[in-house]
């Protein structure tokens, strides 16, 4: 009986010394990852501060031109208002804080405030790296919350495109279910070489147009700007999509999805209404002259 309750006792002692060790395993290193804010322009002052009191960020800034035309599509303002496109590299273990923090105090979810959200990073400069890092050397981040590719709900489509073309571009992209986007100028730099091996010529001044999308609807989006201002067309656009891990102010993004697809019910219920309906009419016709019914039988 002893040696029963002796052996059970090292059972439970071993699993306890496990569990500490589990834990440990499931918690990975602190690194750096890139915060994109897109906000109305005089807000950008605003998340720095919000970024620097709350943890720490490297923050860049450009300026860009809303798309949305209406409240209802509209997550990054309403018309064609000017925005401050932020790129900010944080600590990973205060991501879902940081975005808890500017979503509520920048009031995100409100429509027309702008939009928060984080994409992954494969490398970092080593010095930038371990600065952020440092100010965050007490912390982990837990492995368990790390975001997996099938667990991502959102993806950042980027259109790169020649000046002139990006609103027939964004048109195109409306009608496949994108709620706005984002346009920033941009030039094309020393591409000589690359333009050799693709077999087409980009302009130099170009427009990049930036899409929030709903992975499910990502490729229709992309889709109908590649028919629309692809690199077979005089706007000779280059895509490529980000996959986004968190996001905030994202509401109506989900919400011009799910009227998009509302809308391809509809038609399709519509056509399939139609289609009964000629199919009855014909069969009605049919029965109605059975005189002709027994000539084509005949006839057969």
């Amino acid at each position: 009986m002893a040696k029963g309750v002796q052996v059970k006792g090292l059972s439970q002692l071993a699993a306890q010394a496990r569990a500490p060790r589990a834990a440990r395993q499931k918690l990975r290193q602190n690194r750096a990852k890139l915060l994109i804010s897109i906000v109305n322009r005089g807000d950008d002052e605003r998340i720095c501060e919000l970024l620097n009191d709350f943890s720490v960020a490297l923050t860049f800034s450009c300026m860009g031109m809303g798309t949305a035309r209406s409240s209802v599509l509209n997550y990054l303002g309403i018309g064609t208002s000017k925005k401050s496109v932020l790129l900010s590299l944080i600590p990973e273990s205060d991501e879902e804080a940081i975005l808890n923090e500017i979503g509520n105090k920048m009031s995100l979810y409100l429509v027309g405030r702008g939009i928060s959200f984080t994409v992954p990073l494969s490398a970092v400069s080593e010095i930038v790296a371990n600065g952020i890092i440092s100010a965050a050397a007490a912390k982990t981040v837990d492995g368990r919350k790390v975001m997996k590719d099938k667990d991502r709900t959102y993806d950042l489509i980027v259109a790169i495109m020649s000046e002139g073309y990006v609103d027939e571009a964004m048109e195109a992209a409306r009608g496949a279910g994108a709620a706005g986007g984002t346009i920033i100028r941009s030039r094309s730099l020393s591409n000589a070489k690359a333009e050799q091996f693709i077999g087409i010529s980009v302009h130099e001044e170009t427009e990049v147009l930036l899409i929030l999308s709903k992975r499910e609807g990502k490729m229709a989006i992309m889709d109908a700007i590649s028919q629309s201002a692809g690199l077979k067309t005089e706007a000779g656009g280059v895509l490529f999509s980000l996959p986004v891990d968190r996001t905030v102010g994202v509401g109506a993004v989900g919400a011009a999805y799910a009227q998009k697809l509302a809308e391809n019910s509809a038609d399709s219920s519509d056509g399939n209404a139609e289609g009964n309906a000629d199919s009855n009419e014909s069969g009605n016709e049919g029965s109605a002259n059975p005189d002709a019914a027994e000539s084509t039988s005949g006839d057969a």
